[in-house]
C-alpha cells in the first residue's frame, strides 16, 4: 500500500463530513487534502484510543518528530510520507501542523474550559488552523479569505461540541464554557449525569446561536472571487449547518443522543453546493 493509498483508506474509513467535501475536487488537490486529514485523524486517535495519557502524550512528540521530519528528513509514518510533497507543492507552513497536534494534546490537559476565550484556543487549533491549511491546498487570491478560513473552522468545532455533549461528557470532557454553565444554572454534574434541565435547553441555545454566528461572519468574509475555489469548505458548512438545524429540529437531546445525517444525504448536500458555487 502506497502512501497516499494508505491516507485515502482512513480518510473513507471515517465516514466524516470531511471527506464527502473534497470529492469533487482535482486530483492533486484531493490528494492533498485526503493527506492533511489524515494526519487530523492519527493525531486525534492517539488522544481518543489511548487510555494511558502518557502513552498518549508520547505518541504526540513523537509525531511532532514526524513533522519535523516532513520538512527537513525522512518520516517514518505513510501519513507523512504522503504529506511530504503536499507541503512542498501548496507551502505549508511547520508550524500549524504542529499546532493541530498542540490541539490534540489540550485534551489530555484540560477536560474543562473556564470560559470562552480559553475554548477558542482549542477549537482554533483543532479547527482553524486546519481550515487555514486547507484554503492554502484549495487556492485563493484574496487574504480576506484567510479570516473566512478561520471563522468556519471555529463555526464547525462549535457545530461538533453541540453535537457531541453527551458523547464527550461520558470522556469526562466538557467543552461548554463554565462560566456560561454557572450563568444558565448548570452543573458538570447535571452533564455528566445527562440531566436535561431547563437551563441546560437555554444555555444550548445560546451555544447554538454562537455557532450560527460564526457561520454568517465567515460566509461575510469570503470574497466572491474566491468562493468557487473554496467549494469544498463551503460544501462543509452546508453539511454542518445542516447537522446544527437538525440538532434543533430534534430537540437537543445531545446528552442522550447524537445527531447524524446520513450517507446520502450528506453527499446531496455536497452535490447541491458544489453546483451553487
Amino acid at each position: 500500500m502506497t502512501p497516499d493509498e494508505y491516507c485515502q483508506d482512513k480518510a473513507a474509513s471515517s465516514g466524516s463530513s470531511f471527506y464527502n467535501s473534497f470529492r469533487f475536487l482535482p486530483r492533486d488537490k484531493r490528494r492533498a487534502i485526503t493527506a492533511l486529514y489524515a494526519f487530523c485523524r492519527e493525531v486525534d486517535d492517539v488522544v481518543d484510543e489511548c487510555s494511558d495519557a502518557d502513552v498518549a502524550r508520547a505518541t504526540l512528540n513523537w509525531w511532532r518528530n514526524e513533522v519535523a521530519a516532513i520538512f527537513g528528513g525522512k518520516p517514518q509514518h505513510p501519513v507523512a510520507q504522503a504529506l511530504v510533497p503536499v507541503v512542498r507543492q501548496f507551502n505549508l507552513p511547520q508550524e500549524h501542523l504542529l499546532e493541530i497536534i498542540d490541539g490534540m494534546e489540550m485534551d489530555l490537559d484540560q477536560p474543562r474550559y473556564a470560559d470562552f476565550k480559553s475554548l477558542q484556543l482549542y477549537c482554533y487549533r483543532v479547527a482553524s488552523v486546519v481550515g487555514l491549511l486547507s484554503a492554502e491546498i484549495f487556492g485563493y487570491t484574496d487574504r480576506e479569505t484567510l479570516k473566512y478560513a478561520h471563522d468556519l473552522g471555529i463555526a464547525l468545532q462549535l457545530t461538533n461540541i453541540i453535537r457531541d455533549v453527551g458523547e464527550d461528557a461520558r470522556r469526562n470532557r466538557i467543552y461548554l464554557p463554565m462560566d456560561e454553565m454557572q450563568r444558565f444554572g448548570v452543573t458538570a454534574a447535571d452533564i455528566l449525569n445527562a440531566r436535561e434541565t431547563e437551563g441546560f435547553a437555554r444555555l444550548m441555545a445560546f451555544q447554538i446561536e454562537r455557532a450560527q454566528r460564526y457561520y454568517q461572519q465567515a460566509l461575510e468574509h469570503l470574497p466572491a472571487v474566491d468562493r468557487k475555489a473554496q467549494r469544498a469548505g463551503l460544501i462543509m458548512a452546508a453539511i454542518y449547518r445542516a447537522t446544527l438545524d437538525q440538532v434543533v429540529a430534534s430537540g437537543c437531546h445531545v446528552l442522550k443522543e447524537r445527531v447524524s445525517l446520513t450517507p446520502t444525504y450528506k453527499l446531496w448536500l455536497a452535490f447541491k453546493a458544489w453546483l451553487g458555487n
